[in-house]
């Protein structure tokens, strides 16, 4: 009888021992399962936002992504499966489409399940694990970090029917309309269709907007050439919002312009913007041969309404700056003429529920796991 009872012992024992290992290393997998479809959908919805919007196709960079990103997070040593056909696009609750989704598996029908350590010895094998998440690259509504500059947001002239170009005029007297970014039909920049185009941020004595304003502006908390400098230098941390009204700050300011862009360059002197592959290079902030999408040049400008502009006063601090975009530029070496250029690119933004909705055609995008 004692055997009898100590064989059922033994049989409790291995069972509770089942529990702990593999129940244990089932839980292990499934969190490490959940990681993976994280990092995919996250990786899915970056290169949503800063590679291509349009492009879903399964050689496109958001499902690359997502795959390699999902594959680089292995659940129990071994490599999840994830195929182009586990990654969709799902629309957000307002019906556009800015939702990554990815599914990860390590089962049976993908022939790499989880293998048991103690459920063998009761007849199972493997258990499948799986996992799902959902990253959105929704619109942003706030920035901070922003540079003193600041230019027109885009606008369709009537004369050629066309949008207009960086160096034009907006004349609504001849037709010209401006759109903005709660409209359906926005005018304004776009960071897919218009990544790289040069635009002057801060113009010279022969290309200012206008008597005394050369494009730039004063920040919140921020007045005269010293603060201007620093802003362009380093970050201003103060927090800006779409619709936010600000100053003009007078004159060509010459002096504070080189010294800031100076200390600006400084922090990543060997980066440029291949036209070829339409991004920046010889960033320090990424590894050789690679196209850097975070760099202290890569910088925030604001952009104001044209029209409100136009119907302000033109001349001196009472100029009217209404913005309503923040635009990601990378800034160029300060040329001979004290101008400060920079190529159009992706940035992130910030979503501040405080602030109200982000207008749906908001150019800076949030990265974030709604599933």
């Amino acid at each position: 009888m004692s055997f009898v009872y100590v064989g059922m012992g033994f049989m409790a024992f291995l069972s509770a021992t089942t529990l702990a290992i593999d129940v244990g290393m089932f839980m292990t997998a499934r969190s490490q399962a959940q990681n993976a479809a994280d990092a995919g959908a996250l990786a899915g919805a970056t290169a949503l936002a800063f590679n291509s919007f349009t492009d879903r196709t399964a050689t496109g960079p958001a499902v690359v992504g997502a795959i390699s990103t999902a594959q680089a997070n292995t659940v129990i040593s071994g490599t999840v499966s994830v195929t182009p056909g586990d990654v969709t696009f799902p629309n957000d609750p307002q019906g556009q489409p800015t939702r990554v989704k990815v599914d990860v598996y390590r089962t049976a029908a993908r022939s790499n399940p989880v293998p048991t350590l103690m459920g063998s010895l009761f007849g199972i094998q493997n258990a499948d694990i799986g996992a799902t998440a959902t990253a959105e690259a929704s619109p942003a509504n706030a920035e901070t970090c922003v540079k003193p500059f600041t230019i027109p947001d885009r606008w369709l002239e009537k004369t050629t029917g066309q949008l207009s170009q960086p160096l034009d005029d907006y004349d609504s007297s001849t037709g010209d309309v401006y759109r903005g970014p709660n409209d359906p039909n926005y005018t304004g920049y776009n960071a897919e269709r218009d990544r790289g185009m040069e635009i002057t941020l801060k113009a010279n004595n022969t290309n200012k907007p206008t008597a005394s304003f050369y494009n730039p502006y004063d920040l919140p908390g921020s007045v005269g050439a010293n603060d201007y400098a620093n802003n362009i230098g380093s970050c201003n941390t103060a927090l800006m919002h779409v619709g936010d009204t600000q100053p003009p700050e007078n004159g060509n300011m010459v002096g504070p312009t080189k010294h800031g862009m100076d200390d600006l360059i400084a922090q990543d002197p060997n980066a440029y913007w291949d036209q070829q592959k339409n991004c920046v290079m010889g960033s320090n902030t990424v590894p050789a041969n690679t196209c850097a999408s975070v760099s202290p040049r890569i910088a925030i400008i604001p952009v104001y309404d044209p029209t409100v502009y136009e119907n302000g006063a033109q001349h001196g601090k009472n100029i009217d700056l209404q913005f309503t975009n923040f635009i990601g530029f990378f800034i160029e070496p300060l040329t001979g003429a004290g101008e400060v250029t920079g190529r159009i690119m992706p940035i992130a933004g910030i979503l501040d529920k405080n602030a109200g909705p982000a207008p749906p055609g908001a150019f800076p995008r949030v990265i974030r796991l709604v599933q």
